[in-house]
């Protein structure tokens, strides 16, 4: 009986273990499914989405979809298929999907459609170049779609036939006179332009709609288009000027589907940026953004509404000092709904058609692909401490529910820590917010290593999202209460709040990083000798600058970060550096140098982790040797690590584990972890 006892004593501890939550860990996280690509049916009653699981030993990701009831919450795996599928769009009548895949016929990435009633995909694509972003004509005869060629190259097979010759050819240099050559990890001296196709969908006969298209849309290599509700037009935004590229403002375009080509320009008298045109769901209005000067680099976004037969434009949200994003009208297009950063979240809002006043919908969390029909709105939230599921709510922001349970099963074991959203006085005694991250096992009676995260852009913003890169609950995690300080010049604060540190862009933000630190230093349960702080890009840069300025932190960790002002003509987009660093290299040559942390590097002395990706041509990796070299010249103690098939950010599941595991050695090595 005795020895019965303990074996079920044994049994229930071993099964209280099995579930016991535990902290997340840079594995966890890249176990967790991404809920993606949100496309509502026509009668508003099932969202499609991708979601996208993780191989950890294959070292890749692949997306299957699947289908949602937002009546009752069902869910089902409608897409198994080896390569993954992507971008899957709605036929008008809700019969058919079509999506993206790379199967095992495809050399690149093709056009298929499926029944929503089952059975077997069909391709309708063969370009030589892929295909992307699809979208059914409200005739549902045609789809729509965007893949890159060669201008005056009408013929896929002679296409076929330069690709060929191209990949065989030896010589492999890249040649330019354009001030565009390369944007964030490819170069663009090849020539492809991204253009708008149209299948019809039973013969796959294949239409060129901008044939005469002989610059990019978008310097991304996207393009931005939208179909008239009566299919006889579409939308695009495209650069206003082509090569050599000298001003990349945006306009907003009208282009005939009958494959003629012709382009009208509805906004030439807007020198600056036009962008994402939507058509309104009766095919009345246009909604677009509208940004005034070309001088400015943080300026709010406006949403303008404009009527298709008189031409007459208003601004719809008058007074709102924030950005919006992603707008959408219901169907009788009465009201607009959009999200936008708003106080470090990214919330949901509407403005009446007619314009006026804005209402706040949802202010909690991180919400994206905002979608509306049947009298409800379905949507993506996510927040510090839960990733990306599928919610759905009334329009008027009642009854928010979760459809999706995409990670539900996984979360259980993971625990999280605590979020405190804080503000504090910052520079010129403005109030700044940030968010502090606690440890899961945080005890106030312990004495607790800081980490500090300095966000990029610098326009840009720390929000309430699980972050899949800088993911503040696996920093957390390691043993290390974290803050994330929204310092002057993060955005959803306001316009002047964002553009107030142009010309010197490290003065306010250094200072609030360092008030933030002040902030946590009069909680007794931070100790002030184990500190560090850890940023990228623009984050790096200020990293970069605080080791020039101070000696507060036990060690630094400096993602590609910039380090030399002057080197940053080196990067894919140079315009509006005058304005961003107060001067250029042969006008105001000394305010450029003034906040260059490459000229105040005789006080650096704080050891430094530089990291960095060598694909990464928005800040040339150029960057990090140079930091690295003078770190090393100077006998400061740092570590370098390249990625080389790494761009911007380290998207790899494998690099990503391992770039997490030199964060935490770093840390590990100057600061210790967890509480003592």
């Amino acid at each position: 009986m005795y020895f019965r006892m303990i074996l079920i004593s044994a049994l229930i501890l071993f099964t209280m273990a099995a579930v016991a939550q535990q902290p997340m860990t840079p594995e966890d996280l890249w176990k967790l499914d991404r809920i993606g690509s949100l496309a509502l049916s026509p009668d508003g009653k099932v969202a499609a989405a991708v979601i996208t699981s993780f191989d950890l030993k294959e070292n890749k990701g692949s997306g299957d979809i699947w289908l949602y009831s937002l009546d009752d919450g069902t869910a089902m795996r409608f897409t198994t298929a080896k390569g993954g599928e992507a971008n899957p769009a709605w036929s008008p009548d809700g019969t058919r999907l079509a999506f993206t895949a790379k199967r095992e016929d495809d050399e690149r990435h093709q056009l298929y459609v499926i029944s929503v009633n089952g059975g077997e995909a069909r391709r309708i694509s063969d370009m030589p170049m892929g295909v992307s972003a699809p979208k059914w004509f409200p005739d549902g005869e045609r789809i729509a779609f965007v893949s890159a060629t060669l201008p005056g190259i009408d013929d896929f097979d002679s296409l076929r036939a330069i690709i060929k010759k191209r990949k065989e050819d030896k010589v492999s240099a890249k040649v330019t006179e354009s001030q565009l050559y390369r944007y964030w990890d490819r170069y663009l001296t090849d020539g492809y332009i991204p253009h708008v196709f149209a299948v019809d969908v039973e013969s796959g006969e294949v239409t060129n709609l901008t044939p005469g298209m002989k610059r990019y849309f978008k310097h991304s290599g996207g393009v931005d288009y939208d179909i008239s509700p009566d299919g006889h037009e579409m939308l695009v935004s495209a650069l206003s000027d082509g090569e050599p590229y000298s001003s990349l403002f945006y306009d907003i375009f009208t282009i005939p589907t009958d494959g003629s080509g012709r382009m009208t320009n509805l906004t030439a008298d807007n020198p600056a940026d036009d962008i994402s045109p939507r058509y309104s769901s009766t095919g009345r209005y246009i909604l677009y953004g509208k940004q005034l000067r070309t001088d400015r680099n943080a300026e709010r976004v406006r949403l303008m509404r404009r009527d298709r037969s008189t031409g007459e434009e208003i601004e719809l949200c008058r007074d709102f000092d924030r950005t919006p994003t992603g707008w959408v009208s219901d169907e009788i297009d009465e009201t607009v709904y959009f999200t936008a950063e708003h106080f470090a979240k990214r919330s949901v809002f509407s403005v009446p058609m007619s314009g006026g006043a804005v209402s706040t919908i949802l202010h909690r969390g991180s919400n994206s692909s905002v979608q509306v029909g049947g009298g409800r709105i379905v949507l993506l939230h996510q927040s510090l401490s839960t990733p990306n599921d599928m919610y759905v709510m009334n329009v008027d922001g009642k009854d928010f529910r979760k459809i999706s349970t995409v990670n539900d099963t996984r979360l259980a074991s993971i625990a999280m820590g605590r979020v405190e959203d804080v503000w504090y006085h910052g520079a010129e005694e403005d109030s700044v917010q940030m968010y502090i991250v606690y440890p899961p096992d945080f005890s106030p009676k312990k004495k607790w290593p800081l980490l500090v995260l300095v966000h990029g852009g610098p326009h840009g913003t720390f929000g309430d999202d699980f972050h899949p890169r800088w993911n503040a609950q696996t920093f957390a995690a390691g043993g290390y209460v974290t803050i994330m300080p929204n310092f002057h010049g993060s955005t959803g604060f306001g316009e002047q709040f964002a553009e107030c540190i142009n010309g010197e862009h490290a003065r306010l933000p250094f200072i609030d990083v360092m008030r933030a630190v002040d902030v946590m230093l009069q909680r007794r349960y931070i100790d002030s000798t184990r500190m560090a702080a850890a940023g990228g890009s623009y984050g790096g840069y200020l990293v970069s600058w605080i080791g020039t300025q101070s000696d507060r932190f036990a060690c630094l960790i400096n993602h590609a970060g910039v380090y030399n002002l002057m080197a940053q003509f080196g990067s894919d987009i140079t315009q509006h550096r005058d304005i961003s660093y107060g001067g250029l290299p042969w006008d105001g040559r000394d305010d450029v140098l003034r906040w260059s942390p490459s000229h105040h590097v005789a006080t650096y002395s704080t050891p430094t982790l530089v990291m960095h990706g060598k694909k990464d041509y928005r800040v040339p990796y150029g960057q990090a040797l140079e930091v690295y070299g003078v770190l090393r010249a100077k006998g400061v103690d740092s570590r370098l690590v390249l990625y080389p098939n790494e761009n911007h950010w380290i998207l790899s599941p494998a690099n990503s584990i391992h770039w997490y595991g030199e964060f935490f050695s770093w840390l590990e090595r100057w600061i210790g972890k967890g509480g003592k």
